[in-house]
């Protein structure tokens, strides 16, 4: 029931969809003046939401800060979440990438590096009705294997379908290989602070890489600040979103 609530709440946090509903009611009472009222919070909301400043500068307030290579040490594997795979395109004789497969790419520079000597996969779907053929954990050692990590060297957990749940099936999967005693957890930037919260509510206590940065460095530009961006809106649901699954998962005491 969380999980199917957890993607509802995903619909009704949208910013746009706070837009599209203020804009409707203003429509429906334009002769009133909560009508006109209506209409210039819609307008002023688009405005906010269009800006791609006001959304960087609160990407950088939220993400984890980037780790120097140098600052990491060695560990005995790194833990690299899921979510970054796209299972509903066809052909399914391959395996589809979203944006944060900067994980899966920085997994594998730390791999090269020798940072981390295995790479624990964790995730099985986060669709409704779990639809895909393979699991996301699946799909990515595909890839890995493909990039020429020996299958020795990847452990697969397949069930997790969030990260409450990658905590918990991760911590299980390392009680079967007492080898593997520090590990390096991988995911975007934006979503470090939960997985961090969540690995270390469960007695795990991971050193972290954030990856796949939403935000860019601070430019001090007048196109930086004025001009309207068609991406921000995107970045506002993406940022929302994470903030409320924190609130939720603290409020539930899923985070450390």
């Amino acid at each position: 029931m969380f999980f199917i609530l957890s993607k509802l709440l995903d619909f009704l946090i949208s910013p746009l969809v706070w837009v599209v509903v203020l804009l409707l009611l203003a429509v429906l009472r334009r002769r009133s003046t909560w009508g006109q009222r209506l209409l210039g919070l819609g307008v002023a909301l688009l405005l906010v939401l269009t800006n791609g400043a006001l959304v960087n500068e609160a990407l950088l307030a939220w993400e984890i800060p980037p780790v120097r290579l140098t600052q990491l040490g060695r560990h005995d594997a790194g833990v690299l979440l899921t979510g970054i795979t796209k299972g509903r395109k066809s052909p399914h004789d391959r395996v589809y990438v979203e944006q944060g497969a900067d994980r899966l790419l920085h997994t594998l520079w730390l791999y090269r590096a020798g940072r981390i000597r295995n790479i624990i996969v964790s995730g099985g779907s986060g669709a409704l009705g779990g639809s895909k053929r393979r699991s996301e954990a699946e799909e990515l050692g595909i890839l890995l294997r493909l990039a020429g990590v020996p299958r020795q060297h990847i452990l697969l957990e397949t069930r997790s379908r969030n990260t409450r749940e990658n905590a918990l099936n991760t911590r299980a999967l390392l009680r079967q290989h007492p080898e593997i005693k520090s590990i390096v957890l991988i995911t975007s930037a934006f979503h470090q602070r939960r997985a961090m919260g969540c690995f270390r509510e469960v007695g795990l206590n991971p050193a972290v890489f954030p990856a796949s940065y939403y935000s860019s460095d601070r430019q001090a530009t007048l196109t930086y600040w004025l001009i309207p961006s068609d991406e921000a809106p995107r970045l506002w649901g993406i940022l929302l979103h994470e903030m409320v699954g924190y609130a939720v998962y603290r409020l539930r005491g899923y985070v450390a």
